[in-house]
């Protein structure tokens, strides 16, 4: 664990690196970013991912507790990047969010991460852990269900995780014209994810950069004037400054979707780019698994929106 590396694993090109396609019996690690979690919780969502066909590996250490985090900001580091170096594991999926990801940033070894490409899952309070392995490991990443709750979670939200890891094909998603708010087409990478973790990396070494992105965001909890205030935080920080095209995942128990709606127009002022609400994707069900760091396009016209794939094919034909 040597701290912040700046070295970036960008492929040919400065193109992101994806992960290895994961095929039936893939070993998939579990980590605890953040908050400690419930045991019985976890032992659902484990039998759940070999239901879909995977092997879950905890590693040891998964189940410490310190304070209310899943162990203390070393060990929770520490034990992401053991999973990263850990051969016989081929992608790491996070146990659950709450609150801490984004103290480990520091602290963890990005260029070892790089130097072992695999996908790395989560959400939430996991969106800082998402953006930091992005920009600086240079991965593809991904946005969706995590292992605690993976055991009562929605049809749609299992076959999903599966076919962002191990298809091939891209993730194609219908959208509904009620839910354009404004129209238009637009291609870039996928990027984004909770906005209050998001809001959280600024004035970090860790803040992220949208320029040339579809930006993505999802909230729960959070009244109408937060959401106002922290897409305003977001865009005198200049986070909004070339943003190609925006989609809202879910957004419970925060007010009318038509005054969540409004309220992000109006961030992004008189630009001419498309807006769009309703993806299954968030703290919802169903919660979508979307590639962070590919090619997505968003097109209104056709209500859909496209993500190339997040995975690459193994080495040797395998996936």
């Amino acid at each position: 664990m040597t701290g912040a590396s700046g070295e970036r694993g960008r492929g040919r090109a400065g193109r992101p690196i994806r992960p290895p396609r994961l095929a039936r019996g893939a070993v998939v690690g579990i980590a605890a970013p953040a908050s400690a979690f419930d045991r019985a919780e976890l032992a659902s969502g484990l039998r759940a991912l070999e239901a879909l066909g995977f092997r879950p590996r905890l590693p040891e250490g998964l189940f410490s507790v310190h304070g209310g985090f899943a162990g203390d900001d070393a060990h929770r580091a520490r034990l992401l990047e053991r999973l990263f170096a850990d051969p016989e594991v081929e992608a790491v999926l996070c146990a659950r969010g709450g609150w801490g990801s984004l103290r480990i940033l520091p602290l963890l070894d990005y260029a070892a991460i790089a130097a072992r490409p695999k996908a790395l899952v989560g959400f939430s309070d996991a969106t800082a852990l998402l953006a930091a392995v992005s920009a600086r490991a240079g991965l593809v990443v991904f946005h969706g269900p995590m292992a605690a709750g993976l055991g009562g979670a929605a049809r749609q939200t299992r076959t999903g995780l599966v076919q962002a890891l191990c298809s091939g094909e891209p993730v194609s998603i219908r959208l509904r014209r009620r839910e354009v708010l404004r129209p238009g087409r637009a291609e870039g990478r996928l990027a984004g994810g909770n906005l209050t973790t998001l809001c959280h990396l600024i004035g970090t070494p860790f803040a992220p950069d949208f320029r040339g992105r579809i930006l993505f965001l999802e909230e729960r909890g959070e009244a109408p004037y937060r959401i106002d205030r922290m897409l305003t935080q977001m865009r005198l920080a200049g986070l909004l400054a070339g943003v190609r095209g925006v989609v809202l995942g879910s957004f419970g128990d925060c007010g009318p979707l038509e005054e969540i709606g409004r309220i992000v127009a109006q961030a992004f002022g008189e630009r001419r780019l498309p807006i769009v609400a309703g993806l299954p994707a968030g703290h919802g069900e169903p919660n979508r698994t979307l590639p962070f760091g590919t090619r997505a396009l968003l097109d209104t016209s056709a209500l859909r929106l496209s993500v190339a794939p997040g995975t690459a094919p193994r080495r040797g034909g395998r996936g």
